[in-house]
């Protein structure tokens, strides 16, 4: 039997919190299986823009963690490290505090299992899905494939605040075979801590992985930022800077080649968790100019062949998936792992009249950090280590 499962993720440009957590360690190992994803991913599609949420794509495979039995709960464990039930507790805490009402800005994780009506589903996979991933169980009618598209697709579009409108067609849904939709939903929106003025924002030059010249809008400021220098284990050097939302609990990082040589591809592979993590404690505060390219982001991603690349493989194959933890009436499988991401980066989050007037600054005094080509960046909700979302910019 086939279970298709489409999975999204919509980004906005801002977000903070104020939470104070410590289990740091499971929700960095947690947003490491979606950078390992995400490194699979950027390997077939080197020039294009990519962005995923290393966070959504852990929050799914724990679902299916929890329905899983046999060895296919056995490759969804060892890759991602950890037993769902072992620290459902600290997990559930993790999505909390991502999500509190603390927070400043906007910050929606939405989790919901779309099943065949009439799926007799087993009570701790419904149970504990519930109390971990706050996931609710919703019936469709899979047989009538535009209303059961259009069913998940409006409450993709609800809880993305309009971000992302469909992830899901009605060919995507086999009316005799489909049994089960996971869908996890990311929003987030929010304001720089230290804005960028509109006045500022002018058209520069952006040199994309393709090796052509783009004139894009830039956005500009000089201000305090942590920002530093630092090399993967084969000297190769990038700079990396934050740049933190209003609440300061969340941020963005960006990373970016020192030397125009040196290909946005030949530093992703060295960053981990564990790499941003030291980031963090080596970055220091530096009045500094930061150029910026405004830009949106759009990326579906199938997640089916970088998640077999890592080694979960038996999901997807109708003979050995085993996911009796979820129904024990039918062998199900995954036919689909489908991930849709969009991030909007402007001056504050609000639109911004063009404007013609530019700032101009000597490059003697400050230090820069220029933007001026490919660059990957993080948003990480700092108190967990959570990695909400990432991406590479090939052009803005």
């Amino acid at each position: 039997m086939n279970w298709h499962f489409p999975l999204l993720f919509a980004a906005l440009t801002s977000v903070c919190m104020c939470f104070q957590l410590n289990p740091l360690s499971l929700e960095e190992l947690g947003s490491d299986i979606g950078i390992q994803v995400f490194n699979q991913v950027v390997k077939t599609r080197p020039k294009d823009n990519v962005v995923v949420s290393p966070h959504g794509i852990a929050s799914v495979l724990g679902m299916l963690q929890l329905g899983a039995d046999g060895k296919t709960k056995k490759q969804l464990t060892t890759v991602m490290r950890y037993s769902v039930n072992g620290v459902g507790k600290v997990l559930r805490k993790i999505n909390k505090a991502i999500v509190s009402k603390k927070n400043k800005d906007v910050v929606t994780i939405a989790n919901a299992v779309f099943a065949k009506s009439g799926l007799k589903m087993e009570v701790p996979f419904v149970s504990r899905n519930n109390d971990v991933f706050q996931c609710s169980v919703k019936n469709v009618d899979f047989m009538d494939q535009n209303s059961a598209s259009d069913t998940i697709n409006q409450w993709v579009k609800n809880e993305t605040k309009g971000m992302i409108n469909s992830v899901l067609t009605p060919d995507g849904i086999d009316s005799a075979l489909t049994r089960l939709v996971l869908v996890n939903a990311v929003y987030f929106k929010g304001l720089w801590k230290s804005r960028f003025q509109p006045e500022n924002t002018k058209k520069r030059t952006f040199t994309g992985a393709d090796g052509k010249a783009y004139q894009v809008p830039m956005l500009a400021q000089l201000s305090v930022f942590r920002c530093g220098t630092t090399s993967t284990p084969n000297d190769l050097w990038y700079n990396i800077i934050e740049l933190p939302y209003h609440g300061e609990s969340i941020s963005m990082l960006i990373a970016l080649p020192t030397e125009s040589t040196t290909p946005l591809s030949a530093i992703i592979p060295h960053i981990s968790t564990k790499t941003i993590q030291s980031w963090m404690t080596t970055m220091v505060q530096k009045r500094v100019q930061v150029i910026l390219p405004k830009f949106t982001a759009e990326a579906e991603t199938d997640l089916k062949e970088p998640l077999r690349e890592l080694g979960i493989r038996d999901m997807f194959d109708q003979s050995k998936a085993n996911f009796a933890k979820i129904t024990r009436t039918e062998s199900l499988h995954v036919s689909q792992i489908l991930q849709k991401a969009k991030i909007e980066v402007s001056e504050d989050g609000t639109k911004a009249s063009a404007a013609t007037t530019a700032i101009l600054i000597a490059r003697s005094s400050p230090p820069w950090f220029v933007a001026d080509r490919p660059f990957v960046f993080f948003i990480r909700h700092n108190p967990t280590g959570a990695v909400l979302f990432m991406g590479q910019i090939n052009k803005p």
